[in-house]
């Protein structure tokens, strides 16, 4: 069987760090081959270059061989690949146009990327959909450009059950159409489920290679056992005491009569009521789609359309960032599920995480360059890591250092918006224990927007439920929903707050 896609001996370097060291990779049609490894361990990069794209400033040698092939990618983050000034009809018509194709047949690539309402997508802006529902945009882009392969970087990140599941069911279908695809994940079940060759890597170089199921039930490198190890190991703790034995927490965060919009008038969320504790921790859950993100912006000051009134000790928060206060900025902090956009890609990571301490608390520039050190460190990013523009980090790595921005500003409430579902198991354990500990010494308040059963379980101490904009149930552990949350993440080792 002749590859769609030869990779030999592939070493890319930036700044004298290398990113990729000796890769060989073979691609087939109707196949699937899955890149594994940590955070940072060059999956996104191999999976740029068979695009052709590098780094900027980038040393590269070894061969990338693509005859005549169409390939489509889809991105960690597809907000980076869809124009935020256009409609995705006008995106998604362009791409038709080149194939000659049409409207049917853009009905039909978005009904396949589990868009059912294919007319309501089409007239909305990227920014007015779920990272969940951008996700499935660029997948019907990729099939409406009838690719011989497709590049699919975490594909099923973000989403919910249902959708995670019909997703792989569409890509596995595209497969057995003769589509070949490189998949890019730290969701193992998935790669389980789909890969026919799993290819390991770990700091840039290909430490284990075979069949997918040789991979999993005899794995050979310690790198590979420890990346495929369902439970990793957690120092003990002791548990908290169920919050059914203990008053209410005042209460911090009051949402109240919430309705939000998008332009145009379309509503999001319809007559939301919440409220979180001091020290509590709420995970917010849903289809994607179902407004989780807009109601964490609106409590953020990142989305303003909305009737109805957000509160901090009982007083109204402006509707804005530019309204509120920098005690009002620094109490509610937001971090992102695409981080990369959440950063100025032309200065280095640790500067702008040392820059919202001195912003935001008025810490002088030492002192915050200093906290930025140890918080990074503590999330396990490296400061010579860190001290890189976001361009020469992994989107983990950069998930990392924005939640350490959020973090260095010391905030009462931390809205998370899916920070956990990018990462491998390490990195995850890592920033969920760093979560545990501030929520017990600190008493920081938590709205965990999630469809990560093992995290939620983990850290929250109530569930509330949205569907289509209404938030229809509070109350209960997030074990008692497990339909709710994506499969491939129910085991922790972290003992469970709720009961």
């Amino acid at each position: 069987m002749t590859p769609v896609v030869t990779v030999d001996d592939l070493r890319i370097e930036v700044g004298g760090r290398v990113l990729v060291d000796g890769v060989n990779l073979r691609a087939y049609a109707g196949r699937v081959t899955a890149l594994l490894g940590a955070s940072g361990s060059g999956k996104t990069t191999t999976g740029l270059a068979l695009l052709g794209e590098y780094p900027e400033g980038a040393r590269v040698s070894g061969s990338v061989r693509v005859p005549e092939a169409v390939l489509g990618y889809i991105p960690q983050h597809p907000a980076s690949v869809l124009n935020p000034a256009r409609r995705v009809g006008a995106l998604l018509r362009d791409v038709a146009r080149r194939s000659g194709q049409g409207h049917k047949e853009i009905h039909a690539a978005l009904r396949a990327a589990q868009l059912p309402d294919p007319d309501a997508v089409l007239r909305r802006f990227p920014h007015q959909l779920s990272g969940g529902q951008q996700q499935r945009v660029v997948l019907a882009q990729a099939l409406l450009l009838g690719a011989r392969m497709i590049v699919a970087d975490e594909p099923t990140t973000g989403q919910d059950v249902l959708t995670k599941r019909r997703i792989t069911d569409e890509l596995a279908a595209v497969v057995r159409q003769g589509v070949g695809l490189v998949l890019l994940s730290h969701d193992l079940d998935v790669v389980r489920e789909l890969a026919d060759e799993v290819v390991v890597l770990s700091e840039g170089r290909v430490v284990e290679s075979g069949p997918a199921g040789r991979v999993f039930e005899s794995p050979e490198d310690d790198r590979t056992r420890e990346l495929l190890a369902t439970r990793p190991a957690a120092a003990p703790r002791t548990a908290a005491a169920p919050r059914t034995t203990a008053p209410a927490p005042a209460a911090v965060l009051t949402v109240e009569g919430l309705t939000a919009h998008h332009a145009g008038g379309t509503a999001v969320l319809h007559d939301v009521g919440l409220e979180l504790g001091a020290g509590e921790c709420v995970a917010l859950v849903g289809r994607s789609g179902s407004g989780k993100t807009t109601l964490g912006r609106c409590l953020s000051g990142l989305h303003s359309t909305y009737q109805g009134r957000v509160l901090l000790d009982g007083r109204p928060l402006p509707r804005t960032l530019r309204s509120r206060t920098r005690s009002q900025l620094a109490a509610v902090q937001y971090v992102f599920q695409d981080a990369h956009a959440a950063f100025d890609e032309h200065h280095p990571v640790a500067g702008q995480v040392a820059r919202a301490a001195v912003r935001l608390r008025g810490s002088g520039r030492a002192e915050a360059a200093e906290e930025a050190a140890r918080m990074l460190t503590e999330l396990g990013l490296p400061i010579a890591s860190a001290g890189r523009p976001p361009i020469g980090l992994s989107g983990g790595e950069l998930q990392r250092a924005a939640l350490a921005r959020a973090l260095v500003v010391r905030p009462r409430v931390l809205v998370c918006d899916e920070i956990t579902s990018g990462l491998d198991a390490v990195s995850r354990r890592a920033i969920l224990d760093l979560l545990v500990r501030l929520r017990e010494d600190t008493q920081l308040t938590l709205l965990f927007i999630t469809h990560d059963l093992s995290a939620a379980t983990a850290l929250a101490d109530r569930t509330a439920v949205l569907d289509r904009g209404h938030l229809v149930e509070q109350g209960g552990c997030p074990a008692e929903h497990p339909s709710l949350f994506s499969e491939s993440t129910t085991s922790t080792s972290l003992r469970p707050r709720c009961r």
